[in-house]
């Protein structure tokens, strides 16, 4: 136990300068409220399912869906979006973002190859693989944390915090994707 008390600690502190003031409350926000249900089932089947879709998919094939992504973003009809956002996994995401009472603000799921796979929000683009978000959870190995800096967002004018988990595989303890909620930093 004292070990996983060291981890974490290293994990929380690894992340942002030790001067990010935020890091603290938004570490035991995700502590406390978000970690025990990365292992829902609706989380876990879903990047499972994705994972073997995308199994193969090249680059060029990921820049082109994100391509297409950022193209229906930015027009009224949005087949790839909403196969995303109207599935069973962004359900269970937009239902978590309004139980949290306005604490968070976004979350997204990302599977293997760094591609969304819910969301609680429309996002800009797909491809996530190129951003720490990803990169420094999924890449990073189980039980990763990882809180970005603190910003203020300039379409809502709220500070906040992005905190991206690794998702494993309860029954393999392999990683299979990531996780990202946005946080009011206001709100906690």
């Amino acid at each position: 136990m004292a070990a996983a008390g060291a981890v974490l600690c290293l994990i929380q502190i690894a992340p942002s300068k030790a001067g990010d003031v935020h890091v603290e409350p938004v570490t035991a926000y995700v502590e406390a409220n978000i970690r025990a249900w990365i292992e829902d089932p609706v989380i876990i089947e879903a990047l499972k399912s994705q994972n073997v879709l995308h199994a193969r998919l090249t680059q060029a094939a990921i820049d082109d869906l994100d391509a297409t992504w950022r193209t229906e973003f930015a027009s009224d009809v949005h087949p790839l979006i909403d196969t995303v956002t109207g599935n069973p996994l962004s359900a269970f995401l937009k239902d978590k973002q309004i139980a949290s009472g306005g604490v968070i603000t976004e979350i997204f799921v990302i599977d293997a190859k760094g591609l969304s796979v819910g969301e609680s929000e429309m996002s800009s683009d797909y491809w996530q693989g190129d951003e720490p978000k990803w990169q420094k959870t999924y890449l990073a190995g189980t039980s990763t944390l990882f809180v970005d800096v603190a910003e203020k967002d300039e379409s809502t004018q709220m500070l906040q915090s992005q905190a991206s988990l690794t998702v494993s595989d309860p029954q393999t303890g392999q990683p299979i994707g990531a996780i990202t909620v946005g946080i009011n930093l206001d709100a906690l």
